[in-house]
């Protein structure tokens, strides 16, 4: 698939020297012949390689002299080259299907089923597979916002690129309605089947770009809707976007604002294991920086870090120069318009992880009578000056746990007795008077005592910092002669954070 891409782009085949450049045809698989006359530029090692012969493309005939490349290619390509997703199902939280796209022929819901089996066995819906092969198809999933997007494949194809699509679809839908729920997709159905439509085309990725799509789906409004019920008209665009024929597809032609603003969050996960003694044994960082920006004309932004030398694993918006990134280790962009996701990063060094609270916990099950008891405190640890909040521990009890008696010092706690898990919600943490929690627990009858104590998954969010010390110095733009409104703000939230016991 990649090499059919550049064929179609790199080739800029001519008929004749006074011809004007133009773009062969994007092949769809199967056999084909093209004559070409192409003024071959030494620097252009793809176009160079590409007249070359290869695996799919090779030369029946060939002359050069003066630059001019002229001949006869013989392309190749398998048919099935050019599919990639056959259908889509959105499934919710219980398990029930309420959309489903197909761009060929139209798969039965049965397929689900394998997804379905794989899903009760997982112990929560994140850890469900997201690739399962069938005897006919692979079924590829993301699971976002309570909801599992599933595509159908019937080919060999690469996992990530099909899990990137299903990710923009998510992104896509949350940008056009402000979230992306169920109950929202249902009230914008008509919109969302358009949006899919305009996404992929036979099933290949081709408008992914929020940019883009709002040219050509406008995205609803309780007036438009009026407009469009009295009127009989639709959100689907009259005219082709005019970023599709730039070199920047992410941004549209002629935007202007009032009020000028570039706005970053910068967004930190820590993911943790700590032992039973408060031992680091894993940790890392995932990172991500959100920009919200609404600039007049066409900016061009350069921002810079204090310490960028900490990121590794990097992944950027299209929009971002790469080479800039590797030599000065800043971000030079023109950016698109309105929110998008800039940057991901990480940080593996564990030495770079700052873990911000302890926990010092005890669960002990007796072998003596049907009971155990339970006794958590935790406290600040490296949270440079700021408050903890939204702090929560949940655990997920043996079976034999039938109920718990316990006291909070701070915060209330719940426990269900069908899924054995007890939350307790802490809220902020108040280093003065730490938090505790303590009581009984009470085993079924005549249970043996559990072989295994439970761990303790932590949720927490602190404001105003990035834990990996990551800070921006300063944001310049070019292009442009007004000043506009700057802005940064951070903040670092629990990912899988887990205490064992």
């Amino acid at each position: 698939m990649i090499l059919q891409q550049q064929i179609s782009v790199e080739l800029n085949m001519r008929n004749s020297p006074s011809d004007p450049p133009c773009q062969s045809a994007l092949f769809k698989g199967g056999h084909q012949n093209i004559t070409f006359h192409q003024h071959v530029n030494p620097s252009q090692f793809i176009v160079w390689e590409l007249l070359q012969d290869g695996p799919i493309c090779r030369r029946l005939f060939s002359n050069s002299g003066n630059f001019w490349h002229t001949g006869t290619i013989s392309c190749n390509i398998p048919e099935l080259a050019a599919e990639m997703i056959h259908s889509l199902f959105l499934i919710n939280h219980s398990g029930d299907i309420f959309l489903e796209k197909h761009w060929k022929s139209v798969i039965s819901r049965s397929v689900c089923d394998y997804f379905f089996e794989a899903k009760e066995k997982a112990v929560d819906p994140e850890n469900v597979s997201p690739v399962l092969q069938t005897p006919h198809h692979y079924l590829i999933t993301i699971y976002r916002d309570k909801l599992f997007f599933l595509s159908v494949i019937q080919t060999e194809v690469p996992p990530l690129f099909v899990i990137e699509f299903l990710h923009r679809v998510a992104d896509t839908i949350q940008d056009y309605f402000g979230e992306c729920s169920e109950s929202v997709i249902m009230d914008n159905v008509v919109t969302v089947y358009e949006l899919l439509e305009e996404m992929l085309d036979n099933g290949f990725p081709l408008a992914t770009e929020s940019n883009v799509l709002k040219e050509m789906i406008r995205p609803p409004t309780i007036l438009r809707s009026v407009v469009n019920t009295l009127t009989g008209g639709s959100n689907v665009g009259d005219t082709l976007p005019t970023g599709q024929l730039s070199n920047i597809p992410w941004r549209r032609a002629g935007v202007k604002y009032t009020n000028n603003e570039a706005y970053f969050d910068v967004i930190e996960e820590i993911d943790a294991i700590l032992d039973k003694s408060g031992s680091t044994v894993f940790a890392e960082i995932q990172g991500v920086i959100e920009a919200c920006v609404r600039l007049t004309g066409m900016p061009d932004l350069t921002l810079s870090f204090m310490n960028p030398r900490l990121l590794d694993d990097v992944s950027f918006h299209p929009c971002v120069r790469f080479k800039r990134w590797e030599s000065e280790r800043v971000l030079s962009f023109i950016p698109p318009d309105g929110n998008f996701t800039l940057m991901n990063y990480h940080v593996s060094s564990q030495n770079l992880v700052a873990i911000p609270v302890y926990v010092k916990q005890s669960i002990t099950f007796f072998e003596m009578g049907p009971c155990g008891r339970l006794d958590i405190t935790i406290g600040p640890k490296q949270t440079m000056g700021k408050t903890v909040e939204a702090l929560m521990v949940t655990i997920h009890m043996p079976k034999a746990v039938l109920s718990a008696n316990l006291t909070p010092t701070q915060g209330n706690y719940t426990y269900d007795l069908a899924t054995k898990v007890l939350v307790w919600d802490i809220g902020k943490l108040n280093p003065q008077k730490l938090p505790n929690l303590r009581g009984s627990l009470s085993l079924q009858a005549g249970a043996p005592k559990p072989e295994d104590n439970p761990s303790l998954n932590i949720d927490l969010k602190i404001q105003q910092v990035a834990i990996s010390g990551l800070k921006v110095s300063r944001l310049d733009m070019y292009g442009e002669k007004y000043k506009p409104f700057k802005g940064v703000k951070y903040l670092t939230k629990a990912g899988k954070f887990q205490v064992r016991t």
